[in-house]
This record gives structure tokens, sequence and C-alpha cells, in this order.
């Protein structure tokens, strides 16, 4: 009996998967129905992840590339594949200066402000109870804390943040609402940037719900204030989430990358109000990125990063 309890245990340690063990937090992937005829790539997802985002099937260049002509065929088959395998789904992204189609970038003033808030009530509107939380507003900082100059910024300097989440609070109340951006892992002098923005809009009454930190790190440059930070902001009353982790090996070994993933999966347990953390393409063939970046190889075996991130978990 001892010996088929051990077994027992072991098969089971064996058939455990990274979202067994996300009872604290949802962990998260990024993901592409562009890869979907890679039978594993569904499968192992499907298997080890609770979350999912988007990579770009809901960015307004892919959802609308032509005036009035919408198409959320491949952010649909998305929602699907989360829905089927008991996801929760982010929304990703809404407003960003990046992947704008070109018809909205010719536009200024109130036609381009008309524009910007028929888009996000038209996207969440179809998305409505389905995305468990959006990302509205993308990428705003430059690294010394500034703004940056964008089409945004440059019509309506910030005041196109607070209509953009109410015009996405309007279109689904029941979805968190996340303003994102990368380097603002340490406290620094954009990641300050951002604090002094959601607390001025906490104070303005916007419905502001989250920040996302995407995490697009490298091993042995993991900020030692990470947790710190987090904390920082949920003491404005938010939640926070790492959005889009990756950690390039940056010429170390493989258990080095590992102990910077769990690093920043600690930092998120560690750090009441976070409630999860996303890895941006979880293996290295789909990667957006060069340097092995991802937990999975692009074989699809499992590094050391995927038993840390499971220990971290635990």
């Amino acid at each position: 009996m001892l010996k088929v309890l051990i077994l027992l245990t072991i098969l089971g340690s064996i058939a455990a998967h990274l979202k067994d063990h996300a009872s604290q937090i949802y962990i998260g992937c990024a993901l592409s129905p562009s890869h979907f005829s890679d039978s594993q790539y569904q499968s192992i997802a499907a298997a080890e992840f609770n979350s999912l985002t988007p990579e770009n099937e809901m960015k307004w260049d892919a959802v609308e590339a032509s005036q009035g002509s919408v198409n959320y065929a491949q952010a649909d088959q998305l929602v699907q594949f989360g829905k089927q395998n008991g996801m929760k789904i982010r929304g990703h992204t809404l407003v960003w200066h990046s992947q704008v189609p070109g018809w909205v970038s010719g536009l200024s003033g109130d036609t381009l402000h008309q524009t910007m808030i028929s888009h996000i009530t038209d996207e969440v509107t179809h998305f409505k109870g389905s995305i468990y939380a959006w990302d509205v507003v993308n990428e705003m900082f430059n690294e010394d804390g500034t703004y940056r100059q964008s089409l945004w910024y440059n019509n309506f300097q910030t005041n196109f943040v607070g209509d953009a989440f109410k015009a996405a609070a309007a279109a689904d109340p029941g979805a968190k609402l996340y303003i994102n951006d990368y380097n603002i892992e340490g406290i620094n002098a954009k990641s300050t940037g951002l604090y002094n923005l959601v607390k001025e809009l906490k104070g303005q009454g916007v419905p502001i719900h989250g920040v996302g930190f995407q995490a697009h790190l490298s091993t042995g440059q993991v900020p030692s204030d990470l947790a710190a930070n987090l904390q920082r902001f949920t003491a404005l009353g938010l939640d926070v989430a790492i959005t889009e982790l990756d950690i390039k090996q940056n010429g170390q070994s493989q258990e080095a990358q590992a102990q910077a993933y769990a690093s920043v999966v600690n930092a998120c347990t560690s750090t009441s109000g976070c409630v999860g953390v996303t890895i941006w393409g979880f293996n290295d063939q789909y990667s957006w990125i060069n340097d092995n970046p991802c937990p999975w190889d692009s074989n699809y075996q499992a590094k050391p990063a995927v038993a840390a991130i499971e220990g971290a978990l635990k």
C-alpha cells in the first residue's frame, strides 16, 4: 500500500500544471490564434494557464484597419478558446500610441476624440461580460517620467486618459480597467510618473481599478524593489498585475533565468492586491523577442523556469 501511495503521489506531481497551483493569483499567457494550427501550442496553453491575453487581435489596427470595417473574428476565436478552457480573459489594448490605423492617425481635435470614444465603446460592448480586465491606456510615459508625445497626448494632454476609462466603464461596468506600461517594475522616474497620474485619476473619481506592469526583463536585472513598488500602488486602492512577463536569458544559465522568474512571481504572491501574472508567449518559438525569454523552449520542452514558477505559486 505504501508503494502505491508513493506512486500515486509521483504521478500526481507529474500531472500537475501551473494553474493547479494558482489559487492565490491567476497565471496567464499571451496567445495568438495564428499559432492554433500547432496542436501543442493549444494543448499546453489550455493545460497550464487559467488566463489569456490576446497578443495583437484586440488592438485597433487588428479590429478596424479601415474605417467602418470592423472585424472581431480572431479576437472572438481567442475569447471562445478562453471560455472553453475556463480562463480569465484580459483585453489588450484600447488606446495606445502604436498600431493605430492610418485613418485614425490623420484625425485631430473633436473628431479624433469622438472616434476614440466610439472605438472604446464599440469594442468593449462587443466583448461585454467576457473580459475580466481591459488594458484601457497603454504606454503613455517616457523613461524620465514625462508624458510620451503621441497622437493622444499631443491633441488632449492627459485629458484623454480619464475620458477613455469613463467610456470603457460605461460600456462594461463589470470589467476591471487598467493602465499598463513597461520599465515601471522598479521605483524609478517612469513608475513615479505613473504613480502620480493614477493617484490624480483616483482623486478625480476616474474608474481606474488597476496598474499593469509589463515586466519585459532580463536575467540578473529584475529590480530588487519590485515588491515594494507593487505595494505603493496597491496602497492607493488599486489592483496590480504582471501583464507581459518574459525574461531574456542575458548570457546566463537557465537556472539563473528560473530564479528570475520565481522572484517576479514571488513579488506578486507576496503583495496583497497583486492579482495575477501573465507570461508574454510561453515558448521561445513564438516569442516576439530573441534570447530564449520563455519558460518553454522552441520544442515545448519545459525549462527550469517552469518548476520555479510552480514553486513560487505554491
